[in-house]
């Protein structure tokens, strides 16, 4: 009876992944159709790939999308780890639980409308809607998700390892930088990934703030979808995936490797 139902689980957890990826793997299949459409595959070519390195407007709004992602992850990171150390720091219970909520509400907030009160704060305090506005708004989105990240570690850290630390004679600076940072290190570093992939993947809020002489990949391929089916399109979106999925090897390899450290330090 066990068998039956461990393999009807994991026929439906196929199920599920197929019905999750066969778009995505489609899309990148004709991204490399000499066709002009998905209409039909005539034959394997890169020209698609060539025409998204040829044109430099792409290149700079790669670059650009690049550039948010690593510095708005890296800023909310540092935030939202701090912010995470200050939540569990809180001795009114209440009070933190206040906090945790007013969190989570901004990650289940429609992005519509995050998007539109960013856009609503700008333009009342006089930002000029461009790189400035989409690091701030990618910085605010992302906070949350890191200190949901973070969290986790900070709640599973044995308080008697601070105590310790103090009674050593460590100052404050000391127990964060050399006891707790270390601890909650994969938690740190689950919310940078986890940052830079929203930041990469973000539209809605995007789209609002961004302002005339820049974008990110996100609206540029919207904007290029609209005027019409391209295949460039296709290969765009399928170096996106493919970036994303670089990223969660690497965040994959990082967190084995530093398991692996702390077992053989333990």
């Amino acid at each position: 009876m066990r068998s039956k139902l461990t393999t009807k689980a994991k026929i439906y957890l196929a199920l599920v992944f197929v019905i999750l990826y066969a778009p995505i793997f489609y899309l990148i299949f004709y991204s490399f159709n000499s066709g002009d459409s998905m209409g039909s595959f005539k034959g394997f070519t890169l020209e698609h790939y060539q025409a998204v390195f040829d044109d430099n407007r792409l290149l700079v709004i790669l670059i650009n999308t690049v550039i948010v992602a690593l510095l708005s992850g890296l800023i909310a990171t540092i935030i939202g780890t701090l912010g995470a150390i200050g939540i569990v720091s809180l001795r009114n219970e209440k009070l933190r639980n206040i906090v945790l909520s007013l969190n989570n509400i901004l990650i289940v907030s429609p992005d519509v409308v995050i998007g539109a009160s960013f856009l609503i704060l700008f333009t009342m305090i006089g930002v000029k809607l461009g790189f400035t506005s989409v690091v701030i708004s990618h910085i605010a989105f992302s906070i949350p998700i890191v200190v949901l990240m973070v969290l986790p570690k900070i709640l599973e850290m044995n308080t008697n390892l601070i105590d310790a630390a103090l009674d050593l004679g460590a100052s404050r600076r000391e127990v964060l930088t050399r006891v707790i940072i270390p601890y909650i290190k994969p938690g740190i570093l689950a919310g940078f990934f986890m940052a830079i992939t929203y930041s990469l993947d973000d539209f809605a809020v995007t789209f609002f703030v961004t302002g005339n002489g820049f974008s990110t990949l996100s609206v540029e391929i919207y904007s290029m979808a609209r005027a019409g089916i391209s295949l460039t399109v296709n290969a765009i979106s399928g170096l996106v995936f493919i970036v994303t999925v670089g990223i969660v090897i690497m965040y994959y390899f990082i967190t084995m490797r530093s398991r692996k450290t702390g077992g053989s330090t333990q």
